[in-house]
């Protein structure tokens, strides 16, 4: 027999600036211990020396998650000219330097192959999978691999600061799977000078701003009080791409279990995803069939 997982049924979102120094993992399990809540998971990894938003799911929002990490996401990052790391970060180990620096001029013509629809290889040290083992595994062992290359949507890449003539700090907007340090890295390439990241924060990422967010510290100063509570916004905030259609009262039972339903919405394209509300509150996600709503996603709170 399985053993219930012990906490609240609590569901929604909290936006942590999570600080450097600790890994997503481990915010999501001091989040869940603050909360006592029985679910959560993050809408996607930061490095353990990254900082920024660290959207945490709880309970039913953790079914919008995918919503998440498939939004458009906004960072800031101060890239080090001049030094190429095994990591591609200011934590790895030094394997090539230059002495030339590029111009400010030459540094914005050279971002503009990285903006647009790119194929990305992955640093050494990531979390893809390389015959069943993760590659940041083998890379710990000296093995070298030969990555495939990913491809990426960049929406935007900007130069904004240029603080000294080894740093400069960009500000890039990009779509689901992208890696920073592999930008730091084939900048630097394509610059012929190298480069890897020196810090990295994300600002935001679909409907989560950085200043919304909580600090770590606080979230473990508030634990298990209702201050801490109120910072935590609604579930649907997950579905704020998707259109919304309202769900009648006689359809709520049958969304629940997973069969059609009618619903109303106007101006939707048929076969489009949206969410079905009722009095306020998510009931599902599923296609929209003209009038009718296929669910695929059904949620549960307390309050309903």
């Amino acid at each position: 027999m399985a053993r219930k997982r012990k906490g609240r049924d609590i569901s929604g979102w909290l936006v942590v600036d999570k600080p450097a120094g600790v890994t997503s993992t481990s915010v999501v399990g001091k989040v869940r211990w603050a909360l006592d809540a029985k679910k959560a998971g993050h809408a996607g990894t930061l490095d353990p020396e990254a900082t920024g938003v660290l959207a945490i799911a709880l309970g039913e929002a953790t079914k919008t998650v995918p919503y998440i990490t498939d939004a458009l996401k906004a960072y800031t990052f101060t890239v080090t000219l001049g030094t190429a790391t095994n990591t591609d970060d200011a934590e790895g180990e030094v394997i090539a330097t230059a002495v030339d620096r590029p111009t400010d001029e030459a540094i914005k013509e050279a971002l503009l192959p990285f903006i647009g629809d790119i194929m990305q290889v992955p640093p050494q040290f990531s979390a893809v999978k390389v015959d069943g083992q993760r590659a940041y595994k083998k890379a710990r062992d000296g093995e070298e691999m030969d990555l495939a290359a990913r491809p990426l949507w960049v929406e935007e890449l900007l130069l904004v600061d240029r603080p000294s003539p080894d740093h400069v700090v960009l500000e890039m907007t990009c779509g689901k799977g992208g890696y920073v340090r592999s930008i730091a890295r084939d900048l630097g390439a394509a610059l012929g000078c190298y480069g890897h990241v020196q810090t990295l924060r994300r600002i935001w990422s679909g409907p989560f701003d950085v200043e919304d967010g909580i600090a770590l510290d606080q979230v473990e100063a508030l634990a298990r009080t209702p201050e801490l509570d109120a910072h935590l916004l609604p579930l649907e905030t997950g579905l704020t791409d998707l259109p919304e259609v309202t769900c009648p009262a006689e359809s709520i039972a049958k969304l629940r279990n997973g069969n059609p339903a009618p619903v109303i919405g106007s101006g939707i394209d048929y076969g489009a995803e949206v969410w079905a509300s009722a009095e306020g509150q998510p009931i599902a996600v599923g296609k929209y069939l003209g009038g009718t709503l296929q669910p695929t996603r059904v949620f549960v709170l307390d309050s309903q």
